[in-house]
């Protein structure tokens, strides 16, 4: 549908432009991942502050191209205030979403939220590994794993 690509492209250049929490490295960050993908170049730290089980805030700093900037930007905002199970139920969401898997329309309003916008790239098959990689970067920081992450 062209309003939903319309929608997407839009909401890409938007978060790519001001992406939200960029180079803002939550004060008592406590839990962090790095991840790099060589082919393309995308490369990110997220930072997270955890308080009780909850993240309380999160950043994120690196470079990549406009999709990988703006699925950072809205994982980013999409985490503050989750719990950290939550938050992985959400990678688990979102990267299964992502990679073309099939949600119901209820799960998709009430799981999803505005990320169903990302669902976009699926029509740039070559590009889902820009958008899924801050989701696994998320995913490793929440697993305190300090390999570096890369969804090439």
């Amino acid at each position: 549908m062209k309003a939903d690509r319309e929608l997407f492209e839009e909401m890409i250049l938007d978060h790519n432009r001001h992406p939200f929490h960029y180079m803002q490295v939550p004060r008592s960050a406590n839990q962090q991942a790095h991840g790099f993908n060589p082919t393309c170049g995308d490369e990110f730290t997220i930072h997270l502050r955890t308080e009780d089980g909850v993240i309380k805030s999160a950043g994120f700093e690196g470079v990549g191209c406009a999709i990988s900037v703006a699925s950072t930007s809205m994982m980013v905002e999409a985490v503050e205030g989750l719990t950290l199970e939550e938050a992985e139920a959400m990678f688990c969401r979102m990267t299964s979403f992502l990679h073309g898997d099939a949600i119901s329309p209820g799960d998709k309003e009430h799981m999803l939220g505005k990320l169903e916008l990302l669902g976009g790239i699926l029509d740039h098959p070559e590009r889902i590994k820009c958008a899924n990689l801050s989701w696994h970067i998320l995913h490793a920081a929440i697993q305190e794993n300090t390999n570096t992450v890369s969804t090439e």
